[in-house]
Parts: C-alpha cells; sequence; structure tokens
C-alpha cells in the first residue's frame, strides 16, 4: 500500500514539474544537468530564476528563460520594434546590471527545448549597462 502511495505521489510531481513554466524548467536544467559546467555559482541562478520569473509579468512577453551564460532570454509576443524597444526599457530599468536577449523565430527552430535555449549566448545582445550607458569603457 505504502508503495502504490509513493508511487501516485511520484507521478503527480512528474506531472506538475512537466507543467512548470520555463523559467523553472531553464533554473532546474542549469543546476540539474549542466552541473559543474556552469558559468556562475550556483547561488547566481537562483538570482536570475527570480529576474526570470519578474520578466513574464512584462506585457510582450510571452515566454522566458534563465540563460547559463547568465542572460535572460525571451520569446516576445509581438515582434515589432517599438513592443521590443518597451519591453527592453521596463526589464532594463529594473535590472540594469542584466542583460535580455530575444529569441527569433530562427532562434526557436534550432533551439526547440529548454536544454538548447539555456545553452544559447547572450553576448550578441545588448546588455542594459551599455544601453543605460553605465558601462564601464
Amino acid at each position: 500500500m505504502k508503495i502504490i502511495a509513493a508511487g501516485i505521489i511520484l507521478m503527480s510531481i512528474a506531472a506538475g514539474s512537466a507543467q512548470a513554466e520555463s523559467c523553472t524548467k531553464s533554473r532546474d536544467h542549469l543546476l540539474g544537468s549542466l552541473g559543474g559546467d556552469l558559468a556562475q555559482p550556483p547561488q547566481a541562478y537562483q538570482g536570475l530564476f527570480k529576474i526570470c520569473l519578474a520578466t513574464m509579468s512584462i506585457t510582450n512577453v510571452k515566454d522566458a528563460f534563465v540563460l547559463r551564460d547568465g542572460g535572460i532570454a525571451v520569446i516576445p509576443k509581438q515582434d515589432s520594434v517599438a513592443a521590443t524597444a518597451a519591453t527592453l526599457s521596463k526589464f532594463c530599468d529594473a535590472y540594469p546590471r542584466s542583460t535580455l536577449r530575444f529569441l527569433s523565430r530562427k532562434d526557436l527552430l534550432q533551439a526547440n527545448s529548454v536544454s538548447r535555449i539555456v545553452k544559447m549566448s547572450s553576448t550578441g545582445a545588448t546588455s542594459c549597462r551599455k544601453i543605460k550607458g553605465t558601462a564601464p569603457s
């Protein structure tokens, strides 16, 4: 009887985690699967996770992910210049030391899983420090 109950609990946990949002999936993948291959200490990814969750509340953000190199990647709802600028402005006002990478349709075709997305680089994206003019020269 205890074995059956334990099995049901494990199945419900697995089903619940399968429905977790991408911030949780990306953080869990980074801390679980990549282990020693991280660009930052594990505690830094907990902070990035909180930023990722808050980023999900920005109007133009459809989905968000924590990246291995410390950036945040987003799938925008609208891919227009005005919508992108507004999203970037809100993100950089809230997190001036972070980097936001917008994922294009091409990016999503190439990186069709969380494990591939978290390995993407945010170095091509302009950091909020540079946008706000606070980057060291």
